[in-house]
């Protein structure tokens, strides 16, 4: 059976996705999966074992998406599983799988007057989103209501077992993590803990503040009688910021590496997969710290931490403000504190 995966969008929901193949899988013996997928998100599904080819496209790239039509449309794909709500890909998925009448399409869709839609079987998470044909208000209300993790509903939906997402590094990425921990140090002075605590510039309520990252570090070093070392991540925009905190971290005496800013995906992973723990927002690097088996510890405030399936090798801590989980981009993030952050790290670190 062949199957074809659109799914664009943020790095970390792209990764998040991957854990419908083991049961889709399961369900289809002898599957073969084609993805497609924007280029700068093909590194985190070219190496799945369940996936055999991947197609790049630009999103907003209309010959882009024609070459990709030319290219799939001839395969006749038994199924087609549309996760995209962008226009440009809604049309695609109905020229490639149809509008879901003949089984083919789960997912979004354009139809024949050109409005987008979604077929019933996914309908509980496309109600959620901005497609809902409830409306913004209900759409809203129902993302609150919901008690399900992405993995599960996704699960559920497509009635399958619920996986988990994937990443399989390959040599050169597996040789860069070793050479960076040889050459600086890495894993040296005890645990390393990998300090996620930014979210990029969009998301400002996904952040833990400097000065409240410097306190939990001191506070952790201390715990554990200063054997503990730091792994400083993040993206290209918060040079500024790790900068701080490792002038902040350096005063305290405590022991500390900076990943970086300019790693590819793969490289990046590869750090993630050398730490113990990593604290860490709602973030690409949570999902590609859970593909690696990495303990999680994760905070949460502007959204809502029950959509995050930890698989059981992390701890989540929500903000206790009234606009927890209001998708506000200047949510409260003052419940979430050192008292509150510290025995979980401590926890999972002793496990």
């Amino acid at each position: 059976m062949e199957l074809l995966v659109l799914k664009t969008g943020a790095l970390g929901d792209v990764v998040r996705t991957t854990s419908i193949l083991p049961g889709l899988a399961r369900k289809y013996p002898g599957l073969r999966v084609t993805w497609l997928t924007a280029r700068g998100a093909v590194e985190l599904v070219a190496g799945h074992r369940l996936v055999q080819e991947v197609v790049a496209v630009e999103p907003k790239d209309a010959r882009s998406l024609e070459e990709a039509r030319a290219r799939l449309a001839p395969r006749g794909f038994a199924r087609v599983l549309s996760f995209d709500d962008e226009e440009p890909l809604c049309r695609l998925a109905s020229q490639l799988g149809g509008d879901g009448r003949d089984g083919r399409l789960s997912g979004a869709y354009l139809d024949a007057g050109g409005v987008r839609r979604y077929t019933r079987d996914v309908a509980p998470w496309f109600d959620m989103g901005l497609l809902s044909v409830h409306g913004k208000e209900e759409a809203d209300r129902l993302k609150l209501a919901n008690r399900d993790s992405h993995p599960a509903l996704f699960a559920r939906m497509l009635g399958i077992e619920m996986g988990e997402p994937e990443l399989v590094l390959p040599p050169a990425a597996l040789e860069f993590g070793a050479r960076f921990a040889r050459e600086r140090g890495l894993g040296t002075h005890g645990p390393v803990v990998g300090l996620n605590t930014g979210s990029g510039g969009r998301w400002e309520s996904k952040k833990l503040s400097v000065a409240r990252t410097l306190e939990l570090a001191r506070a952790l070093s201390a715990a554990r009688g200063g054997r503990l070392q730091f792994l400083l991540c993040g993206g290209p925009e918060e040079g500024e910021r790790n900068a701080e905190l490792g002038r902040g971290l350096d005063s305290a005496g405590v022991s500390w590496v900076d990943a970086g800013l300019g790693n590819t995906l793969l490289e990046f992973t590869a750090l993630v997969a050398r730490c113990q723990l990593l604290v860490t927002s709602d973030s690409l690097a949570l999902h590609l710290a859970l593909t690696q088996k990495v303990k999680v510890l994760a905070f949460f405030a502007p959204t809502p931490a029950h959509e995050i399936e930890l698989y059981g090798r992390g701890e989540a801590v929500s903000s206790t403000a009234p606009d927890y989980a209001s998708y506000r981009r200047d949510a409260d993030t003052s419940t979430l504190t050192v008292e509150r952050l510290l025995p979980p790290a401590l926890r999972l670190l002793e496990r």
